[in-house]
């Protein structure tokens, strides 16, 4: 293996350049599209920001995306695929930080240090959208809506952090769970009620500081009472409004 920039890549180059959309409009994924149209200005008018982008992959489920301790020089957007982050404690156990979908971005909790706080995994096969973070800060100064966007992304990239740290019962959190999952895929053009849950249920569970049968437990549960449809990692959900009423003493809206 070698590293490019702080994300982990194999001797055999895998970088690609894939699809984006065309001259005028973005990729339906794009993290920084609305940035970009928020300064009124077309995609074919945005060069500087274009020429930052290079796309990497596909890093195949179980691969590394980058490890902590790296050097950060980068931030990715993850294109296609959903990747997860975690540390491993003294113990060699597990902590699972968060997953990230589609047009959202990882690395960002790197930039005070310099360094990758933590790993980052491929669950599926992903494809990332690799931005040199000095040179987009720097385009930032110069493009007000681009700095504007980077701070949403940090914001929200600290708001999922604390998501559940309450004390919250096991229902409560499996509804914020897939609540907050169908709110994030939706702006994206992905169904809001219905998609896949990526990682597993132990990943589940470790991220909501739950057993894994309990997580099992709850969806099953959840069936039973007509929340939810579930067939293996397909889930569709069925009775919005109870969902989000259950979610809300979590998420606060």
């Amino acid at each position: 293996m070698v590293s490019v920039s702080g994300l982990a890549l194999p001797l055999s180059e895998r970088a690609v350049m894939l699809d984006d959309g065309d001259s005028l409009s973005f990729c339906s994924t794009c993290a920084f599209s609305s940035a970009c149209l928020a300064e009124g200005l077309p995609k074919s008018k945005l060069s500087e920001l274009h020429v930052l982008v290079e796309h990497i992959g596909p890093f195949h489920e179980g691969e590394h995306i980058f490890h902590e301790g790296s050097p950060f020089t980068a931030i990715a957007a993850v294109r296609a695929g959903t990747v997860k982050t975690y540390v491993t404690d003294a113990s060699g156990r597990e902590q699972v930080h968060g997953f990230f979908l589609p047009g959202e971005v990882i690395g960002l909790n790197a930039i005070s240090h310099a360094r990758y706080p933590c790993n980052a995994i491929a669950l599926d096969t992903v494809t990332l959208c690799r931005f040199s973070f000095p040179a987009m800060a720097t385009l930032a100064t110069r493009m007000p809506g681009l700095q504007q966007q980077l701070f949403r992304l940090l914001s929200a990239d600290i708001g999922k952090a604390a998501l559940l740290a309450g004390d919250y019962s096991a229902d409560e959190r499996m509804a914020a769970f897939l609540v907050t999952l169908s709110r994030r895929y939706a702006p994206r053009g992905y169904s809001a009620n219905h998609f896949q849950l990526t990682m597993a249920r132990t990943d589940i569970g470790n991220y909501l500081r739950l057993a894994a049968e309990t997580v099992s437990r709850v969806l099953r549960r959840f069936q039973d009472e007509g929340l939810v449809h579930i067939e293996r990692r397909d889930v569709e959900l069925i009775d919005r409004a109870r969902l989000d009423a259950m979610a809300a003493v979590v998420l606060r809206n």
